[in-house]
């Protein structure tokens, strides 16, 4: 498949797609108290729909659900009221008030665990010195980087709504319209 990216809501699912959803795409559709801003987001999920009822694979690794964790983690840190925010998130972390947000997180892990399969991010098998070389670019986040080369290795195809990952010679499916540009 060329590296342009296809609209997630146009691709005809089998059941031996192997998908690789990204941290932001699983902050969508599990996010607890999260709304996506717009409709493309909800495409998302229309799409989850219908790859559960085909019975496509869903795979997901560390570097993935940890993301999904400390942006969610992050969200309920911003989002406090400026009297109950505390200096830095570590502190708000530790704190008695982060307990239930950290259940609702750790739910949601669980959820995403149910409808996924874990794999390994094959980290020693990845061309480190060609990562590290396009990170130096500064177009692209060095997870991103590490997850583009897992989905090469694999043949996985990115389930995302990051614009980084524009130029990436692997399979994506999204909703963001300015990545489909």
């Amino acid at each position: 498949m060329p590296d342009h990216p296809k609209r997630i809501d146009r691709h005809a699912f089998s059941a031996q797609d192997q998908l690789f959803f990204d941290a932001n795409v699983w902050v969508f559709l599990f996010g607890p108290h999260y709304r996506p801003p717009n409709t493309q987001e909800a495409l998302y999920s229309i799409a989850f729909k219908k790859i559960r009822e085909i019975g496509c694979r869903i795979v997901i690794d560390a570097i993935v659900l940890s993301e999904f964790v400390n942006r969610l983690a992050r969200l309920a840190y911003y989002q406090l009221p400026s009297s109950k925010h505390p200096r830095e998130f570590k502190e708000y972390r530790k704190s008695s008030a982060f307990e239930p947000v950290a259940k609702s997180i750790a739910d949601a892990c669980r959820r995403i665990l149910t409808v996924s399969t874990p794999v390994e991010s094959e980290f020693a098998a990845l061309d480190l010195p060609s990562i590290l070389t396009q990170f130096e670019s500064g177009r692209c986040d060095f997870n991103d980087h590490l997850l583009a080369a897992l989905c090469e290795n694999r043949g996985f195809i990115l389930v995302t709504h990051d614009g980084d990952f524009r130029g990436k010679n692997i399979p994506i499916l999204t909703a963001n319209s300015r990545l489909l540009r």
